[in-house]
């Protein structure tokens, strides 16, 4: 089988309600699929308001708001609406992206019809709990989603770090890599606006250190603002500009009362944003991959990051940026006072991400999951026939 003609029914939580590197990763790949001529049914939760127009066809799941995250649903499963849809669409694969009640349903349905089944790992869910004080539930979290896992014929994550994380956590016994590209388009060093910077009411001669992504909790806030604090008492000048928004935004801005707040940016918009910092710190540790610490290296930023599953398999520490263990304010403030007074440091771990960077191409990195889809429905048939 080709990848012409396959059809996939894609199981997700959030298709194109917000804007995350999950979700810009899944409709990445199903416009690379269809441009195949693969043929691609997602089935999600919808909005009146959604965050942008998705690939593929979508079909709405049954879902209800959740409480103090209005801009996401909660999948309850496959109703006979939905169940009748599956029937009549006939996948050769289903592909699950979240691990929730309509994935577990997906995943019974799929295996009553002899259909495989690929769960992509976008974020680490389990370790959400620590970040809202309730950290209790991790372990039964991971328990459940294990339940989940070890149903499907394979995994795909996004680095490498994050397939030995889940091999430790005993979620599958077949788990590969499905990497994340950059839009070389969007972002470039030329992007850096010095202009934009001071619209901003940042001076050329200021070091900005930069956020980037969205303001909630799990993307280790509080971390990013220790960190700061420690500058502050050091009495070592920087700026703050963070990129984003979400629903922690007052919070952030409260911790950080002498941060810029640029609001969300897409698009160019976004690149200009990115390359006009002059260091990304990004502190979390609840990311496969790290969509931001990718693009920063393509704008030629360095990055100081955490040591974690996403960022590790990214950033060379000491060559494309500096890494730190999570959650060590006074280290990550020693990284950042390096930065900030030497900005020859600065140049050079930039240029070397950038170049870093050049790796990543979208296509390639789509076809491996298509590669995959197609191994698994050879498998499930008895065939040795060859990929294509």
């Amino acid at each position: 089988m080709r990848i012409s003609g396959l059809r996939i029914a894609l199981f997700s939580g959030n298709y194109n309600m917000t804007v995350d590197g999950a979700n810009r990763a899944l409709n990445r790949l199903v416009e690379y699929l269809q441009r195949q001529g693969a043929t691609v049914r997602v089935y999600s939760p919808t909005s009146d308001d959604p965050a942008f127009e998705p690939q593929g066809t979508l079909v709405s799941l049954p879902s209800i708001a959740i409480p103090t995250r209005a801009e996401y649903r909660f999948p309850l499963g496959l109703n006979a609406r939905v169940r009748g849809d599956l029937e009549a669409f006939d996948p050769h694969i289903v592909h699950l992206s979240s691990p929730d009640l309509s994935a577990r349903a997906a995943a019974r349905w799929a295996q009553s019809h002899g259909i495989p089944i690929l769960a992509s790992v976008h974020t680490r869910f389990e370790t959400y709990f620590r970040y809202y004080g309730i950290g209790f539930l991790e372990k039964p979290c991971e328990d459940w989603i294990r339940g989940l896992y070890r149903r499907c014929d394979a995994l795909v994550t996004p680095s490498a770090g994050m397939v030995e994380v889940l091999r430790e956590q005993g979620m599958n016994d077949d788990i590969s890599l499905w990497e994340r590209g950059v839009d070389r388009n969007i972002f470039s060093p030329d992007r850096r606006s010095l202009e934009w910077r001071r619209s901003l009411g940042i001076a050329d001669e200021e070091v900005a250190i930069g956020f980037l992504g969205r303001l909630v909790m799990e993307k280790g806030l509080d971390a990013f603002a220790d960190a700061i604090d420690q500058l502050a008492k050091r009495k070592i000048a920087h700026r703050v500009l963070v990129i984003g928004d979400g629903p922690a935004r007052g919070w952030f801005a409260e911790r950080l009362p002498d941060a810029v707040f640029a609001g969300f940016q897409g698009g160019t918009n976004l690149g200009r944003a990115v390359a006009s910092l002059d260091v990304l710190f990004n502190p979390s540790v609840t990311e496969t991959f790290g969509n931001v610490t990718l693009e920063a290296m393509a704008c030629g930023v360095p990055v100081l990051a955490a040591r974690a599953t996403g960022s590790s398999s990214l950033v060379d520490d000491g060559v494309t940026g500096l890494m730190v263990e999570p959650g060590d304010a006074a280290g990550f403030a020693d990284a950042l006072a390096r930065y900030i007074a030497d900005p020859e440091l600065r140049r050079a771990h930039g240029a070397a991400g950038e170049e870093r960077s050049r790796a990543y191409s979208w296509d390639a990195i789509n076809q491996a999951v298509a590669d995959t889809y197609l191994r698994l429905i050879a498998a499930r048939k008895g065939s040795a026939a060859p990929l294509a």
